[in-house]
């Protein structure tokens, strides 16, 4: 009887020693593996942040260089403008202002398009005539800048006082095609030093004129 139960206590000792091994092997197991799968799931989380940021930041470089486009465009446009505004204005009376120039022209462009523009050589410029014109500007042979429009036309109001010295009576009398030498002096206080004073001729060009 003694021995049938060292036998059992021994077989339930070797049982409990195989379980205690299982357990052991078990968290030997997870003591590897899940440090493994942390880190795994830890450089997957830091990879799909990181794509997701690079997405961004190239979307927001490209968002940025359409901008910076845009405005430069819209600052090359501005430039030209200006530009334009203050070359049409040079051989006028420096006192004029510019907003009164283009308010001028809209003006007188309106009136054309209502009178209609006729290019008949037979026509004669007249005080009050409304005509469109060419001009080219010297001083002692030489073109100087702002003293010509370029072959884009400018319109002009004969008596309106807007060009200098009696530029505008010069040309009463000429008809469409025709090219008058204009000779005329610039104000001492012009506002340019290379004009102040200066005797200048206009080489103009009469393109047409507005019919009432």
């Amino acid at each position: 009887m003694k021995k049938e139960n060292r036998r059992l206590a021994q077989q339930r000792r070797a049982e409990e020693r195989k379980k205690m091994e299982q357990q052991r092997k078990v968290k030997k197991f997870l003591t590897y593996f899940l440090p493994s799968v942390c880190i795994l799931v830890l450089a997957g989380v830091l990879i799909w942040d990181g794509v997701r940021q690079s997405v961004e930041a190239e979307a927001s470089a490209q968002e940025s260089a359409s901008d910076t486009s845009d405005g430069a465009d819209g600052s090359a446009a501005d430039t030209a403008e200006d530009t334009a505004e203050d070359t049409a204005g040079d051989t006028a009376d420096g006192s004029t202002d510019t907003q009164d120039t283009a308010s001028q022209n809209t003006d007188t462009a309106n009136t054309a398009e209502s009178s209609g523009y006729s290019t008949d050589p037979t026509l004669t410029v007249q005080d009050g005539d409304s005509v469109n014109i060419d001009y080219v500007g010297s001083i002692d042979g030489v073109e100087f800048e702002g003293g010509s429009t370029g072959g884009t036309g400018t319109t002009l109001v004969i008596g309106s006082g807007y060009y200098i010295d009696d530029f505008e009576e010069q040309l009463i009398g000429s008809h469409p095609g025709d090219t008058v030498d204009v000779n005329v002096t610039f104000p001492e206080d012009y506002g340019k030093e290379e004009l102040n004073g200066k005797d200048a001729l206009f080489q103009v060009t009469i393109n047409g004129i507005y019919e009432n």
